[in-house]
């Protein structure tokens, strides 16, 4: 029933008890889970993780903490692991630039030059985005083919109505249970239903009650929950929207 729509299960803290989490994923009704890349490792391990599940699939890409290994043979090893039919988007990619580190233009490069890889082979993106909103609607808007999900969604509403309006859609991650959440949970009221998805973005963001432990998939219907109360509707009407978006944008 639900899908989580961003999960990061080849991270070294699922190693010992992988097989649990896989267990516990199925037992919380997770039915379909995209394994997103950060770097070249972990694109090649998503790709194999897919390839061990049918309800997995993968997005290959780098993370803009990884733009300065971003070159042409990187953006040609992206484009092989994209011929695989288990690989569904690019990503994650975009800017980040909380920590100014690497510097705003490496960024700028790396994102491009991905967007432009999405553009050729005709995939949608899983967008990281962190306090760079102008300059993450200039780059995207040079692209007007390329759609995807803004994923840990994190700016404002309006910012969110211009995204849906070119077609975009808007991921929420357990953040949006935090209870200074202001922003996420205005936009997760306002927007419409068919542009949202769910995420756990694990290990990271868990929801509440479980907020600063390790998150993993089987936590995600604590996110649907969330929307389905903020917007008044049950909870597996929140999962049976937020699966089939997931399903389109991702052509599941």
């Amino acid at each position: 029933m639900y899908f989580d729509s961003h999960a990061h299960l080849g991270e070294d803290c699922f190693a010992q008890d992988f097989v649990n989490i896989v267990e516990k994923m199925r037992a919380a009704d997770v039915t379909g889970m995209m394994e997103i890349g950060c770097d070249g490792p972990s694109s090649h391990h998503a790709v194999e993780l897919a390839h061990q599940y049918d309800w997995i699939w993968a997005a290959v890409g780098s993370h803009p903490d990884d733009a300065e290994q971003v070159d042409e043979a990187r953006i040609g090893e992206y484009r092989a692991l994209c011929k695989d039919p288990r690989v569904k988007a690019i990503g994650e990619i975009g800017l980040d630039y909380h920590y100014e580190d690497p510097p705003r233009d490496v960024q700028q490069r790396a994102f491009r030059m991905q967007m432009k890889l999405a553009q050729e082979l005709s995939l949608p993106v899983v967008i990281h985005e962190r306090e760079a909103h102008e300059d993450g609607l200039r780059i995207i808007s040079d692209f007007p083919d390329v759609t995807g999900v803004f994923h840990c969604f994190s700016g404002s509403y309006e910012m969110a109505k211009e995204l849906v309006k070119r077609g975009w859609y808007i991921g929420f991650t357990g953040v949006v249970t935090f209870k200074n959440a202001r922003k996420a949970v205005e936009v997760a009221e306002k927007i419409p239903l068919d542009r949202i998805l769910i995420e756990t973005d694990c290990p990271y963001m868990a929801p509440e009650p479980f907020r600063g432990r390790r998150n993993d998939p089987s936590l995600v219907p604590f996110v649907a929950k969330k929307i389905a109360a903020l917007r008044g509707i049950s909870a597996e009407a929140a999962a049976a929207a937020t699966a089939e978006n997931a399903r389109r944008l991702f052509r599941i």
